[in-house]
């Protein structure tokens, strides 16, 4: 592992990277530049929504094989239109944790995000496509709100940040007030990392289980394929492991076989991959 190579690669090309660690066997080894600043992180936000179904799904609290429909307030369940009301009860919570559900757009719009998301009619609903849309997240939040019964901006703070001794972060809500879990959360990179520490170590994190070995099998290998190379519940594959992406290049990549979890956040608008091609070659030796 060449750690100074890849930063060296930062600087010399001035990408707007805010800092990077790299974890060992659970020990951090490397570190470089500002990793403890709140930054936003994107769709990252949407694995630790994740991690906040398979902690309600461990206990019982939400069966994400059931339709969707069974945890929308019933106030919002009997104004839609009949035929996105039918096309809704055949797509389980399971479905929108893939993003297998096709013909959202990417956000929802207006003053309130769960009336807009549910008036939209799916695309053939009994077929499994991979379609990305931040829609697909922001239900899976409102239904989780709905299963634990309580706030979830309130459950993550206590179920998932408290154990993992996360003191500082934000995060937004939708127009009515439900947690956004698409995105919008602020962690900084050593935080972030945190989130990939837990999932690499089968749901524990310095001794304390988080969440079950068994949701953890789930929620990273592939449930759906893509042309990035697989899906599993708000969660990407990478190579043997898998990633945890925001936009703008917000990554925790994660290899349990290696023991390594590498993070960094940035702010990089061009669609590049000199970054990640810097990282296999001077971390992972390529």
């Amino acid at each position: 592992m060449d750690f100074k190579s890849f930063t060296d690669d930062i600087e010399k090309n001035k990408w707007n990277v805010f800092g990077t660690e790299v974890y060992e066997d659970g020990k951090l080894t490397h570190s470089w530049g500002d990793t403890k600043g709140l930054y936003e992180i994107y769709s990252a936000t949407k694995t630790i929504l994740s991690v906040a179904v398979g902690i309600a799904w461990d206990r019982g609290l939400i069966d994400i094989d059931r339709s969707i429909l069974d945890y929308i307030p019933e106030e919002y369940v009997h104004k839609m239109r009949e035929e996105a009301r039918n096309a809704y009860a055949k797509l389980s919570v399971k479905r929108f944790l893939t993003m297998s559900v096709d013909g959202f757009p990417f956000r929802a719009e207006g003053d309130n995000w769960l009336k807009y998301s549910l008036d939209i009619v799916p695309t053939a609903p009994e077929e499994e496509r991979f379609s990305y849309s931040n829609i697909s997240a922001y239900l899976v939040g409102a239904a989780l709100h709905v299963a634990i019964g309580e706030d979830l901006g309130c459950f993550i703070e206590r179920e998932i940040f408290a154990p993992l001794n996360i003191k500082e972060y934000e995060y937004d809500r939708s127009p009515e007030g439900i947690f956004y879990g698409a995105s919008k959360i602020k962690l900084s990179v050593h935080d972030l990392s945190k989130i990939g520490l837990m999932l690499t170590g089968n749901g524990i994190y310095e001794g304390k289980r988080i969440l079950s070995e068994r949701y953890v099998n789930e929620a990273t290998k592939v449930q759906i394929m893509n042309r990035e190379g697989g899906y599993g519940f708000f969660i990407w594959k990478y190579r043997d492991g898998f990633s945890i992406n925001g936009k703008l290049k917000q990554k925790c990549y994660c290899l349990p076989k290696k023991k390594l979890v590498i993070t960094y956040l940035s702010h990089i608008e061009e669609d590049t991959p000199e970054l990640k091609e810097s990282m296999e070659r001077n971390i992972l030796g390529d």
